[in-house]
C-alpha cells in the first residue's frame, strides 16, 4: 500500500468517514432550505449566484473538518473573491499544504435557487496536491458518490464503471454554461457549436460536479467546460479516475488542481472529443 492511501487514516479518522459525513449533513440541511432561502447575491455574473444557503453550508462543513483535522488547510468556494483570477491565487496560496480540503458547498446555485433538482454538495481531500478522497452529494436524490484514490469509487454503496461507448456518435455529452462572459462563455459557446452535431445529444445541467459524477457512473461519456475552478473539479476528478476515465484539460494534458479547462471522459472518446474543441479554437 502506498503512502498516500496509508495517509487515509490519522488518529484513527478516516478522511472518507469525515468527508462523507460533512457533505451528507451539509446535503440535508439543504434539501430543508430548498424554495426558502433570505437573500439572493450576484457574485461575477448573472450566471454566478450565492445565497446564505451556500454559506451556511461552507460554515457547516468547515467546523465539522476543523473539528477533526484542525491542523488542515481549508479552500471553500465561499470564501473567495469572485471571478477567476482570485480562484487561482487563492488556489496558488494553499497549494503548498500538506492536507487541504477542497469544498464547493453548493455546486448549482442557480438550479438551487430556481428550484431546479440538480445540485450537489462537492468535497475533496488532497494530500500534498494528489486528490486522494472525492465526495460528491445529491441531496434530492441522495446519491452520495465516493471515491478513495486506488480503492475505486461507488454510488448506492455499489462500484462505479465508466460507459463502454466507443464513439462521439454515440454518446450523451455534457457541459456548462461558464460565469465569466468575458472570456469562458464564448469559446465554450464555439465548443458547444463544434460538438452538438457529433453527439447523439448535449446536456447542460448547471452542476460540474455532478456532470462529473454522472461521467464516473456511466450515465454521461464525456463532460467539458472552460473557465471551472478547483473546488468545481476536484472531487468529480477522481470519481472519474476511479471508474476507469480519464481527466485532462482541454489540451489533453493531465489533470492537476490548477486546470480550469476541464476535459473528462470514459477514456474512449476523450482524443475524439478533444479533436473536435481544437478543431473549433474551442480549448482554451
Amino acid at each position: 500500500m502506498s503512502d498516500q492511501l496509508n495517509a487515509s487514516v490519522v488518529g484513527g479518522k478516516s478522511f472518507t468517514a469525515v468527508a462523507i459525513n460533512c457533505a451528507s449533513k451539509a446535503g440535508e440541511w439543504i434539501k430543508t432550505k430548498l424554495g426558502n432561502y433570505a437573500s439572493l447575491d450576484i457574485k461575477y455574473s448573472s450566471h454566478d449566484l450565492v445565497t446564505e444557503i451556500d454559506k451556511g453550508s461552507e460554515r457547516l462543513i468547515k467546523n465539522l473538518v476543523m473539528t477533526h483535522f484542525p491542523h488542515h488547510s481549508f479552500l471553500g468556494e465561499e470564501g473567495v473573491e469572485p471571478g477567476p483570477k482570485a480562484s487561482a491565487k487563492a488556489l496558488e496560496d494553499k497549494l503548498d499544504a500538506e492536507y487541504l480540503w477542497i469544498v464547493d458547498p453548493i455546486d448549482g446555485t442557480t438550479n438551487f435557487v430556481h428550484g431546479f433538482p440538480f445540485f450537489c454538495v462537492s468535497i475533496a481531500l488532497a494530500h500534498k496536491g494528489d486528490v486522494i478522497v472525492g465526495v460528491v452529494y445529491d441531496p434530492v436524490k441522495d446519491e452520495l458518490f465516493v471515491a478513495e484514490k486506488g480503492k475505486g469509487a461507488y454510488v448506492h454503496g455499489k462500484r462505479m464503471s465508466v460507459s463502454s461507448e466507443e464513439t462521439l456518435r454515440g454518446s450523451l455529452v455534457a457541459t456548462g454554461l461558464p460565469a465569466d462572459h468575458h472570456y469562458a462563455l464564448p469559446v465554450n459557446l464555439k465548443g458547444i457549436a463544434a460538438v452538438a452535431p457529433q453527439v447523439r445529444n448535449l446536456r447542460i445541467a448547471g452542476s460540474a460536479a455532478l456532470h462529473m459524477a454522472y461521467v464516473a457512473a456511466g450515465r454521461l461519456s464525456g463532460f467539458w467546460e472552460i473557465g471551472l475552478s478547483s473546488w468545481d473539479l476536484a472531487a468529480g476528478a477522481l470519481l472519474i479516475q476511479e471508474s476507469g476515465g480519464i481527466v485532462t484539460d482541454t489540451n489533453g494534458k493531465p489533470y492537476d488542481l490548477s486546470v480550469r479547462n476541464v476535459m473528462a471522459s470514459n477514456g474512449r472518446i476523450q482524443d475524439e472529443l478533444i479533436a473536435a474543441l481544437a478543431a473549433a479554437n474551442a480549448n482554451e
